[in-house]
């Protein structure tokens, strides 16, 4: 097995954190000195409080309109919008938590050696540079890195978009198969994936896949809602796929 580093306290925090209000300062700071993983760190909480800061309080009455519908999957949207709403707290619309914000933020990054930033961008359509070439290579860094970041954020890219583009973009690309295997390999890399994690909260709350078994980590609920049973074992090879590589153990 790839050997896995342990987290950084900085982006162990971002999980962490119970107020990102007041860890985005503490990133502020470092991005200002230069540090590119605080920068990329900036971006998420920004990714991830945008929805809330924009209209605090309409995210408050949403969240008290679905707590009354009595949906299927009201009571994990309701926790996972309760979690953005604590931890998101003191953001408010001033703070501009726009896409093009997003944007240049990751560019930032990017450009001063955040390699999560730069896949990020090329999963918005964003990237750092044109052409094959460069895709091809920046794949082949997220792969060598074994940066559960930096798989996170490609993810995207290796989903339905990258179809036919299996020549630049590996050959664990073009479905979302793909794109999921990439997820669980970063879920095997460090990256949290438990049920009150940012993926699972963001998936939830933005993608409206809610898992109905408050238990499950997106490893079990990947594979018990996003899996064909018969695409079960595809998965589990191109999760091996993208683990196996240089820098392995054995």
């Amino acid at each position: 097995m790839r050997t896995v580093p342990a987290l950084s306290p900085l982006r162990r925090a971002f999980e962490d954190s119970a107020d990102l209000f007041a860890y985005s300062r503490e990133l502020m700071a470092l991005a200002a000195a230069g540090d590119a993983d605080a920068m990329w760190l900036l971006s998420l909480v920004q990714d991830h409080c945008a929805g809330f800061a924009a209209d605090p309080i309409g995210y408050a009455q949403d969240t008290r309109v679905i707590a009354g519908l009595g949906l299927s999957n009201g009571r994990a949207m309701l926790s996972a919008r309760q979690r953005i709403q604590q931890r998101c707290a003191r953001f408010v619309p001033q703070d501009g938590f726009s896409l093009p914000t997003l944007i240049t933020q990751r560019m930032q990054a990017a450009r001063a050696g955040s390699l999560a930033a730069e896949a990020s961008l090329l999963a918005m359509d964003q990237p750092l540079q044109d052409g094959d070439d460069y895709r091809r290579d920046l794949v082949q860094r997220v792969l060598d890195s074994g940066d559960p970041f930096a798989y996170l954020a490609i993810a995207p890219a290796m989903g339905t978009i990258g179809s036919g583009r299996r020549d630049t973009l590996g050959e664990v690309s073009g479905s979302d198969l793909s794109e999921i295997a990439w997820r669980i390999a970063s879920c095997q890399l460090g990256m949290d994936c438990s049920p009150d994690g940012s993926m699972m909260t963001s998936y939830c709350v933005n993608g409206g896949i809610c898992s109905q078994d408050e238990s499950q980590d997106f490893t079990t609920f990947a594979r018990d809602a996003g899996v064909p049973r018969q695409g079960a074992d595809n998965v589990d090879e191109m999760v091996g796929t993208l683990l196996a590589r240089p820098g392995v153990d054995g």
